[in-house]
């Protein structure tokens, strides 16, 4: 169960917006074996004041058209399979919006299955 946020500069179309939900999705869906059922993202612009980056950390040059992406899921994957959904967000992201690879920030946050509750006030992955 992934919850996708993804941060952006204000001013974009919701045709790129959708492209940018996809992208990352099927990414989830590819790389990290995700169920293609299981979407949930939350998509959010910010003014310049609200939307704060280095511009060259770690001797990446990025742009205002940065994005600012944070997954929460699972617990468990292995490292190999983290690199191959860090590399597919950065492909897909470039190949459907012409987003540069060096604009897409990505954050992962594992949580324990249990932590999770789907609706109904019940902790559905819970043992």
């Amino acid at each position: 169960m992934p919850l996708v946020r993804i941060s952006l500069r204000a001013g974009k179309s919701a045709d790129y917006k959708r492209k940018i939900g996809d992208a990352v999705h099927h990414a989830l869906v590819e790389a990290a074996n995700v169920p293609p059922l299981d979407r949930f993202q939350i998509i959010t612009e910010h003014d310049e004041t609200a939307l704060i980056y280095d511009a060259q950390y770690l001797d990446i040059k990025r742009t205002d058209d940065i994005l600012l992406i944070q997954i929460s899921f699972n617990q468990g994957r292995a490292l190999e399979i983290k690199k191959a959904l860090f590399a597919r967000i950065a492909g897909l992201l470039h190949d459907e919006t012409g987003i540069r690879k060096e604009d897409v920030f990505i954050g992962l946050i594992e949580v324990p299955p249990e932590n999770w509750s789907f609706g109904n006030g019940e902790a559905q992955y819970a043992k």
